[in-house]
């Protein structure tokens, strides 16, 4: 698993969506135990600590001790360093256990095998995540062409399976079909730039050229950003699955 967002883990705690409640709420409609639940490459814990008024314990695990010291605590919430695949935890042990924004980083086969290992029989797996934003049409133009010719030689090849919203990942579960959901905000210009500011693909031309790329639109974004409604909308992401 890829270590991408410790150089910017307070960044990513500040500017990264939420995930809306109501999606929340209709993921644990599925969960039929709420004792332990189990959120994978945790991050800031935005997701363990929307899950922790739900269960009577929740674990967040991350390979970064920088984004662990920035997680969001709650009395139930355990933060511990440790991977994907290889985890500390007793057999059987989740009801649920999540992942999100993050799948595509991992060993698919030594996850799913420790996936299988460490979750109930009768419990749930769910992937979370979402896609490219989109906004007016005029500030799209410009974001698109950023994501896609200025920053798109820097994406790791793993940005794949986000661009093709997570439906060529393996999934070995009995899948459940879910609803679809939207995250919709009003972000101010500084939102829009922190938020772009947490690509991976941004601090890997960071480190190659010495230079922000984010100044080569920051002036046609800022004006298109000014003269427009300032609307976001995130398509979310969402897999969920028994073990067969």
């Amino acid at each position: 698993m890829k270590d991408n967002f410790s150089k910017q883990a307070s960044q990513y705690s500040k500017f990264r969506p939420q995930y809306p409640d109501e999606m929340i709420t209709y993921l644990i409609s599925f969960v039929k135990n709420k004792s332990v639940a189990l959120d994978i490459a945790t991050g800031n814990g935005q997701l363990a600590h929307k899950l922790a008024p739900f269960f009577e314990t929740v674990y967040g695990i991350d390979i970064s001790h920088n984004q662990l010291n920035n997680a969001v605590t709650a009395e139930n919430i355990i933060y511990k360093l440790a991977s994907a695949e290889n985890t500390f935890f007793k057999n059987q042990e989740f009801d649920l256990i999540t992942v999100a924004q993050a799948i595509h980083w991992f060993d698919f086969d030594l996850f799913y095998k420790e996936v299988y290992r460490i979750l109930k029989p009768e419990g749930i797996m769910a992937v979370l995540g979402y896609g490219l934003f989109s906004t007016n049409e005029n500030s799209d133009k410009i974001i698109r062409n950023f994501y896609y010719n200025i920053v798109g030689p820097y994406w790791d090849p793993e940005r794949k399976y986000l661009d093709e919203n997570y439906k060529t990942i393996p999934f070995p579960f009995e899948e459940i079909v879910t609803q679809s959901f939207e995250n919709h905000f009003v972000w101010t210009l500084e939102q829009l730039i922190g938020y772009l500011e947490t690509w991976s693909a941004i601090q890997h031309y960071i480190s190659k050229n010495k230079k922000n790329p984010l100044d080569l639109i920051y002036d046609d974004l800022k004006k298109s950003w000014q003269e427009n409604d300032q609307k976001v909308t995130f398509p979310l992401l969402l897999r969920m699955g028994n073990l067969k």
